[in-house]
């Protein structure tokens, strides 16, 4: 959140500190900040004027003038309706992707309420486009922050991201995947510095922002809660389309296409399971993992794309496959840097 707007900064410590009564409840930060997801994205449909995608009686409006039992009752009523594949009143796929499986973790009518009034006490007049997904994604960040030990899974640092963006040097007009999106901050950090300000969107012709919101960022998520957030998280920045919910190691990944850009952190962690493409040699029928994730990084690149990717320690230094895929990149590309990062900086803030 450091690059984010001061009242943007402001708005999350508000919220974050609503927080703090529901943990007695059993609610956890990863819970409550999805929660926040339901609960902000049908708040923004009624500041945007975009209600109509959805049903009247699932409105912000709607939900908020119940109390007691009955207020809980209709949020969780109105949770099932946004997210049944079958209800024709909803107009957005989009939402549907938020809303899918989605259910409350609070139990207590008091709790909802706090929540709503919270929302409710916003200023939202006083954020852009960027200062609301500033806004979401300091809550994501703040998330992650009470999870460390598995801050790897959901969350790069943005030092981290910022500095691998710069590196690759996206331009207007290419394909940009993350093949492990988590929660969409490659992603958002190379739309922001494709176009950083609104000057440099008007530049844009009426193709070029289409392309730009709807085509040039792509990417697929494996777990499905944290796909939620990065499908909300994408929108709040303006990418309405790009993640997709599936397997990049299986065939789901073949799927992705081809990219000018790649940026990923894919998940540490090694997998019971087995690779499951066609497409690949070196580290077919091996087990998933960060090896894995670097051939489908060469295979899913354009003739003359550039990647940056963070991989665990040595892992290219091994002497069975790590090395066999070594030799295999050197061969197919260009390989600039192997650079060595600070030792926790995954776990530690600032």
């Amino acid at each position: 959140m450091s690059n984010g707007s001061p009242r943007a900064r402001e708005i999350v410590t508000k919220l974050w500190n609503a927080s703090k009564s529901l943990q007695g409840g059993g609610v956890s930060y990863l819970d409550y900040t999805t929660e926040l997801t339901f609960l902000l994205f049908l708040k923004m449909l009624e500041e945007q004027k975009k209600e109509k995608l959805i049903p009247e009686d699932c409105r912000w409006s709607a939900i908020k003038q119940h109390e007691g039992i009955g207020l809980l009752t209709h949020y969780r009523h109105a949770l099932l309706a946004l997210g049944d594949p079958e209800n024709r009143a909803v107009k957005s796929e989009q939402v549907r992707l938020i809303f899918t499986d989605a259910k409350t973790s609070l139990t207590q009518p008091a709790s909802l309420r706090s929540l709503i009034d919270t929302i409710d006490q916003v200023d939202w007049f006083s954020l852009d486009e960027d200062g609301i997904g500033d806004l979401y994604e300091g809550l994501l960040e703040k998330t992650t922050s009470e999870r460390k030990s598995k801050a790897g899974q959901y969350f790069t640092p943005r030092a981290l991201i910022d500095c691998m963006v710069r590196l690759v040097q996206p331009k207007v007009g290419e394909i940009i995947q993350d093949p492990a999106a988590g929660t969409g901050g490659f992603l958002i950090a190379a739309r922001r510095y494709v176009l950083p300000n609104e000057d440099a969107i008007f530049k844009l012709t009426k193709d070029q922002n289409y392309f730009q919101r709807y085509h040039a960022f792509v990417g697929m998520e494996l777990i499905g809660m944290t796909h939620r957030l990065a499908v909300m998280n994408l929108m709040l920045h303006g990418i309405d389309t790009g993640v997709k919910l599936g397997d990049t190691l299986g065939p789901d990944g073949s799927d992705l296409g081809k990219a000018d850009v790649i940026l990923t952190n894919p998940p540490f962690n090694k997998f019971p399971e087995q690779v499951a493409r066609a497409d690949f040699s070196i580290t077919a029928g091996g087990r998933k993992g960060s090896l894995t994730f670097v051939e489908h990084v060469v295979r899913a690149l354009k003739p003359g794309g550039r990647a940056a990717m963070v991989v665990p320690d040595n892992v290219l230094f091994d002497d069975t496959t790590g090395k066999e895929l070594r030799r295999w990149v050197m061969e197919l590309c260009d390989l600039h840097t192997i650079l060595r990062l600070p030792t926790g900086i995954f776990y530690s803030q600032g």
